[in-house]
């Protein structure tokens, strides 16, 4: 089945890519390499959930989310507003839009 938070977090990874130019941080290249890789790894997990993948792809967008929120502090670019509030706010609904898939319990007939 396919649900609105797989295509809300295939946006969300679509921004992610986008962001370093549309955002201004592109010359900061831990925060543009950060951004571009893992808004790749979300867009394509949330492609292959729609596709009827497995559940653990949602448990793997919540470690991205995770990693996005801790990101700039751990990379050093924290000190770029825009990239460490992007991060974070991105981090924060591709982990809640994937939980709130995984924890979901499946319904019987």
């Amino acid at each position: 089945m396919r649900k609105w938070q797989d295509w809300a977090s295939l946006v969300l990874g679509l921004w992610l890519v986008l962001s370093p130019w549309i955002l201004g941080f592109s010359g900061t290249p831990s925060a543009t390499w950060n951004a571009v890789l893992l808004g790749l790894a979300v867009g394509l997990l949330s492609l292959l959930h729609l596709q009827g993948g497995p559940l653990w792809e949602e448990w793997a967008n919540v470690v991205l989310g995770v990693w996005l929120i801790l990101s700039p502090w751990i990379l050093g670019f924290s000190g770029e507003a825009g990239a460490t509030w992007n991060a974070v706010i991105v981090g924060l609904l591709v982990g809640l839009l994937a939980l709130s898939v995984a924890r979901e319990k499946p319904k019987t007939a």
